[in-house]
């Protein structure tokens, strides 16, 4: 027997704790859907959803002992986000808001990239949990993603927010999505192996 409300709140305490930053990734991508149409909000909401499930998927696999990810390397996804916000940093239509990714597909990228140190939680926790509990864990997360679109999205659609990005999102957006890169190279340690590699 499971202890339903714990579990629950337990899942929705690792949620909160590893998902925080992808508040502001979300609304930056729905204050580009509404002043480009790119990507559209349902393509946000199922690239994270598809983001999110890979990430969860991932670490149950790892916690199963199926595979081994080499733990620093997860950190050059960061590349990802720095590479997108370079290049609308250099798209010459810079009056409008950029787009940063345009597709499902994109979106999903953009929340691996910024959640691959969520398996660094994800997997413990897993290992700890019974297959009633992940499930549990796993049907938390689903309410939350929808949740979380639901928050970026009042977000993306708030005068001052909408304001703020009309009038510097030119460089604003490209710069949040390298910062978000430049943190998770700085922060998974895979810097120090690259220079080690070099050597």
């Amino acid at each position: 027997m499971i202890d339903l409300l714990g579990t629950a709140a337990g899942a929705a305490v690792v949620f909160a704790a590893t998902d925080v930053d992808d508040i502001v990734v979300l609304t930056l991508l729905f204050v580009a859907a509404r002043t480009t149409g790119r990507p559209r909000p349902w393509q946000i909401v199922a690239g994270q959803y598809l983001g999110i499930g890979a990430l969860a998927l991932a670490s149950a696999v790892v916690a199963a002992g199926l595979l081994v990810v080499p733990d620093p390397w997860t950190g050059l996804l960061g590349l990802l986000p720095v590479a997108l916000g370079v290049r609308a940093l250099l798209d010459r239509d810079a009056d409008e808001t950029p787009a940063v990714v345009g597709s499902i597909i994109g979106v999903a990228g953009v929340t691996i990239a910024n959640g691959a140190d969520n398996i660094a939680v994800y997997v413990p926790v897993f290992r700890a949990l019974g297959p009633a509990d992940s499930a549990v864990f796993l049907l938390v997360f689903v309410v939350l993603i929808a949740l979380w679109c639901a928050a970026g999205a009042w977000l993306g659609n708030h005068p001052r927010v909408t304001r703020l990005v009309g009038r510097a999102g030119h460089w604003l957006v490209p710069a949040i999505f390298i910062a978000i890169g430049v943190v998770i190279l700085a922060t998974s340690g895979v810097l120090p192996h690259l220079r080690d590699l070099l050597r």
